[in-house]
């Protein structure tokens, strides 16, 4: 599935007092392409993926879908806050799509468990949420939005709350069965080495209104894993995507930013 965006602008509020948050936003991804987004703080990155999603209208704009994903939803949005349903055990939480599709419980059950195995909960299955750790209950929510089988995953931050050994050890996962679904993700950070270290390609924001600034390729060959961070090549795309932001940045501490969203 293909993703097309063209000409999104967001704007919140009505006449002299609107405040613009997206400004002419447009893109779209290959088939299987995993996305970065990278932005200031209130750039609009968020508001972007919930457009792309169909929780907001766009102002201005529209947003394509491209190719076959029948009897599957088009989306499936992760989010920095896990989301898991505290009533429900880890199994139920993974299955929650499939059972709204109406997939019979067997067989939801099925696809479920191959997902927490492939995150490493397959023993927590009948645990509840909150004897999880945060880092486990993000690997639920990543499980879920897997077996739900969508045509592009939004990823708005997934592992921004979480401590940096556990954050590498997602990210990692995260990789694995990305490469093994080749799914189109969107996934949005501002951390710019996860942003490198996942994307195929790297899109960087402007501060509010949002705009792209520019979209850079990541060559680096798959599998990846932490070792290309201390290549010269790494460094390079680091340091070229800092020059981009560092002006933005110092315009949102400034006080510049009087956008809405993230």
């Amino acid at each position: 599935m293909k993703l097309e965006c063209r000409n999104i602008c967001k704007l919140y509020g009505e006449g002299t007092t609107a405040s613009r948050a997206l400004d002419t936003i447009s893109f779209e991804t290959g088939e299987g392409e995993f996305l970065s987004v990278i932005g200031p703080s209130g750039c609009g990155k968020s508001t972007l993926l919930k457009i792309i999603a169909g929780l907001l209208p766009p102002t201005e704009g529209t947003v394509t879908y491209t190719g076959d994903n029948p009897g599957t939803p088009l989306n499936s949005m992760v989010f920095q806050e896990h989301g898991v349903f505290p009533w429900m055990n880890v199994i139920d939480n993974v299955a929650f799509g499939l059972e709204m599709r109406h997939v019979p419980r067997k067989e939801r059950y099925a696809q479920s468990m191959e997902f927490l195995k492939k995150v490493g909960l397959a023993s927590y299955a009948t645990r509840n949420p909150h004897e999880l750790s945060v880092g486990m209950r993000q690997r639920i929510a990543i499980a879920r939005a897997f077996v739900n089988n969508p045509a592009i995953l939004l990823m708005d931050e997934p592992f921004g709350s979480l401590d940096a050994q556990t954050r590498l050890i997602l990210q990692d996962e995260l990789l694995n069965i990305w490469s093994e679904h080749r799914k189109t993700v969107i996934f949005v950070t501002h951390d710019i080495d996860e942003a490198i270290l996942l994307g195929d390609r790297v899109m960087v924001m402007s501060g509010s209104p949002g705009k792209i600034q520019e979209i850079i390729d990541i060559d680096f060959q798959r599998p990846r894993d932490l070792r290309i961070e201390s290549t010269r090549e790494f460094i390079d795309i680091r340091i070229r995507i800092w020059n981009i932001l560092r002006a933005e940045v110092g315009r949102s501490i400034g006080g510049d930013n009087h956008g809405a969203g993230n």
